[in-house]
């Protein structure tokens, strides 16, 4: 795989991403471990991770991820050097008051705060990519259709946002950039004021991509485009939704998956992730695969890896042999045709996990 520059930092990293977030939750140490160790084997260098983390957020895992990525560094010093290292700071309290005792906002010295205790559970000296995990004002997402003004509130601007960024990359702190769950607006914004005050240029945005969720098409991809900010896909399979393996069971009927994410954890199938038309929607594409010989994850993923939108695509798993399944997508070509019947099946449902 050949390396992508991420927006126009100097960052260069590999077309796919571990993604961290089982870890400390569904992924004991040991494993985490050895998925990072055979994640590195098999040439990826870009970790993605945040002090939420792990999913879904609980009081008693919360940091957890980051530790256990530190440890795996103190192990293996040499690794630090060879991977691009991605964090994030968590917007205002989304109902979790473990998090800066809920607070509705997010301060300039929360984001230092933020990124001086990441730097120490992670147990290095520099994060290349630090971003904001969702934005400090009202936008809709994580399952929200609309923007509300009246739920808007005065909270930190994104110029005091940039401020404080500015402030760690000038301490060697943080390399680059990039924000989350963000909208056009939002880029446009951060972009904008940056240009105008000489403040750190955002180098890329972490959003939802998937088969069952393309609103990066409507409108972000060519605010990203024309401003050079980079897209990293996340949950390309759609919490596991496009593997197939809710197909026949459900998400909680007899046979369903006992360890999967969404059977396990309630909370997940009370999010976008346990919409009955989610579930209906995936149940189409996964058979559409099956029917142009892919297993559902191929394809899902393939049409992650071969779309000009994204730069990297961000896979989070709970074994190596998960990791390498993903991994072996990589090279999966969707043909004119199939492609076209994804389109017409998009067009039916539309963006049920969106």
């Amino acid at each position: 795989m050949k390396t992508i520059q991420l927006g126009q930092s100097d960052l260069y990293v590999t077309p796919i991403c571990l993604g961290t977030m089982t870890f400390g939750e569904q992924v004991d140490e040991p494993t985490a471990h050895a998925i990072l160790d055979r994640s590195l084997e098999r040439g990826v260098n870009f970790i993605d991770t945040a002090e939420m983390y792990a999913v879904p957020p609980r009081a008693e895992t919360f940091n957890a991820t980051e530790k256990i990525i530190g440890n795996w560094f103190a192990e293996h010093p040499s690794a630090r050097q060879k991977l691009v290292l991605a964090t994030k700071v968590a917007g205002p309290s989304r109902g979790m008051p473990w998090i800066r005792g809920g607070s509705g906002d997010l301060t300039k010295a929360d984001i230092i705060a933020a990124c001086d205790g990441s730097l120490r559970r992670l147990q290095t000296d520099v994060i290349d990519l630090y971003q904001i995990h969702w934005p400090v004002r009202h936008v809709p997402a994580f399952g929200m259709l609309y923007f509300d003004p009246a739920q808007d509130s005065p909270g930190l601007s994104i110029h005091a946002q940039l401020e404080a960024l500015q402030t760690l990359v000038q301490a060697g702190k943080v390399r680059a950039v990039g924000l989350s769950n963000e909208t056009p607006f939002g880029v446009h914004e951060f972009v904008r004021l940056a240009e105008q005050y000489n403040l750190p240029r955002v180098a890329t945005v972490q959003n939802g991509y998937s088969l069952l969720n393309r609103t990066v098409e409507n409108a972000l991809d060519e605010t990203m485009h024309r401003l050079g900010v980079s897209l990293l896909a996340y949950s390309p399979l759609a919490f596991g939704l496009l593997t197939g393996k809710y197909d026949e069971s459900g998400l909680t009927g007899p046979g369903a998956p006992a360890n999967a994410r969404i059977t396990k954890f309630e909370s997940t199938r009370k999010q976008r992730w346990g919409r009955p038309e989610a579930l209906a929607a995936a149940r189409r594409y996964n058979a559409l695969a099956l029917e142009h010989g892919m297993t559902p994850t191929q394809m899902g993923l393939a049409f992650c890896y071969t779309k000009w939108q994204v730069a990297s695509t961000i896979i989070g798993v709970t074994s190596v042999a998960q990791l390498d399944q993903d991994l072996d997508a990589w090279g999966t070509t969707l043909p004119p045709e199939l492609l076209k019947k994804i389109d017409a099946i998009r067009w039916d449902v539309r963006d049920p996990t969106l």
